[in-house]
């Protein structure tokens, strides 16, 4: 058997929230709650499982998505539209624009749980998914 990612749990002040959040902006759907967890699955078969835990005890993570132009661009329009602060960079130096690394497009913003998050459209070295 081949290894896979089959899911990861990021933690989140309002499980709901964070996952309706990210659901939205991409085009996907909750696909399943138990326990502690809302999940979100991604085209790939893996899960999202967003948990609740106090907001002290959450660590910002980074969480990078290969999206298609026509994933990108609806998402893009929904982030502009919806006035969330966003960047080209990682390092939150170019506000309000988008990065065209490797022939693609990519940008950069926060989860309501300040989780840092981007899409691409060409994973890095530039190769097209």
């Amino acid at each position: 058997m081949s290894v896979e990612l089959n899911h990861t749990i990021i933690h989140a002040r309002d499980n709901r929230e964070s996952a309706e959040f990210f659901a939205d902006l991409l085009g996907l759907e909750i696909t399943s709650e138990w326990g502690p967890f809302i999940a979100v699955e991604l085209s790939n078969n893996v899960t999202l499982d967003f948990a609740a835990i106090p907001a002290d005890k959450i660590t910002p993570q980074h969480y990078a998505f290969l999206v298609s132009e026509d994933e990108f661009t609806a998402a893009y329009e929904k982030i502009k539209a919806r006035g969330i602060e966003h960047w080209a960079d990682p390092h939150q130096k170019q506000p309000g624009e988008i990065n065209t690394h490797d022939g693609g497009r990519g940008v950069y913003f926060l989860d309501p749980s300040a989780h840092a998050m981007e899409i691409i459209t060409v994973p890095y070295g530039g190769f097209p998914a």
